[in-house]
């Protein structure tokens, strides 16, 4: 197939970018780095199967022009993380909104299929534990930013289903819960390469908040072969799943788990969050998905561990910040592969 992957240079993307590749799909991306990193795709640059637009989304004749040469197309384009959505609440909110209109306006117009990506934030605080995709939502006040990128993936998702009641758009909506493997940066809040980096170096491991609140943090690889399983799945169409682990830890554990595994000397150090975010910043205590729907429809089942990730991760960091790899930690490839069999497998 022709597809276009918006975002293709970011975290997800592309490691999307490399299975459809992979597969034998001519690939278009568009991305302005605002997030992304040309690392992160510079081994598939040379492939003739590839196209690089540098640009953004809001971008209508951009998008429009690529559109027209793709099948279908993956939206993923949008502002990620805690910290860069808090220091960016206007740029957010437009690229995630706008953006997602532009693209559901031209592959309606062309009518191709979309994946679109949202967020577990959707959820909000969220009342049901594990949390279901027709849960209801419960967010905080518009006073508080942290609630902006939840509200405005809520709103990418109203367009998709929109445009498929209205106009017949084929949508697909997949809500990712903390995706985390190799290739991820700290940089934007991301909490499993940022305690992973300070402890390697040494340096205090930041834990904001209690630390007691929990999270499902999963595997890349999963989450993109889910992604492009419904994306081939007729009865995907129209429907929203989440996609993730319901291996759930809390913060505190996830700090002294990443400290063991690095053989790390490292403080664990509790900061406030309006210390680490602004005054008046807001959490949820946990978030675990229900993966009943997306079990149901292909099988879908996590690939790697908690523990398996975690390696994986620490092993991609290693190479990044050119230090060694601890001492006894196992060696993982991309594929789950691991030279050790200290690491349980799940």
């Amino acid at each position: 197939m022709r597809v276009l992957v918006t975002g293709g240079a970011g975290f997800i993307g592309s490691h999307l970018v490399e299975a459809l590749l992979g597969r034998g799909d001519e690939v278009w991306v568009i991305d302005d780095l605002s997030t992304g990193r040309e690392e992160n795709i510079a081994h598939v640059m040379d492939d003739p199967m590839f196209h690089w637009h540098y640009g953004t989304v809001l971008d209508r004749e951009l998008v429009a022009g690529v559109m027209a040469q793709c099948d279908m197309v993956f939206h993923l384009a949008a502002a990620v993380g805690v910290a860069y959505v808090v220091e960016n609440p206007v740029k957010s909110l437009i690229n995630n909104i706008r953006g997602a209109e532009v693209v559901l306006e031209e592959a309606c117009a062309e009518m191709k299929k979309v994946v679109l990506f949202s967020s577990s934030e959707v959820y909000g605080k969220g009342n049901g534990l594990p949390l279901r995709e027709d849960d209801d939502r419960v967010l905080g006040p518009t006073a508080v930013s942290r609630w902006s990128y939840a509200t405005g993936k809520a709103v990418d998702e109203f367009l998709a289903f929109a445009y498929w009641r209205e106009k017949g758009l084929p949508a697909v909506i997949v809500r990712c819960f903390n995706s985390c493997g190799p290739r991820q940066t700290g940089d934007y809040g991301m909490v499993v390469p940022r305690l992973v980096t300070q402890a390697l170096r040494g340096e205090p491991m930041t834990v904001y908040g209690t630390g007691k609140q929990s999270r499902c943090f999963s595997y890349v690889g999963d989450v993109v072969s889910a992604a492009l399983s419904l994306s081939r799945h007729p009865k995907a169409v129209g429907e929203v799943f989440n996609i993730g682990t319901d291996e759930e830890i809390t913060i505190e554990g996830l700090a002294k788990k990443i400290r063991e595994l690095t053989s790390s000397s490292s403080p664990i150090v509790f900061v406030p969050y309006e210390k680490a975010y602004q005054g008046g910043f807001e959490d949820m205590k946990r978030r675990v998905p229900d993966l009943t729907k997306i079990r149901s429809l292909i099988d879908y089942e996590p690939s790697l561990s908690l523990e398996e990730l975690l390696v994986l991760t620490i092993n991609d960091v290693c190479r990044r910040l050119d230090v060694p790899t601890p001492q006894g930690l196992p060696y993982a490839s991309s594929s789950g592969f691991f030279a050790s069999a200290s690491v349980k497998k799940a």
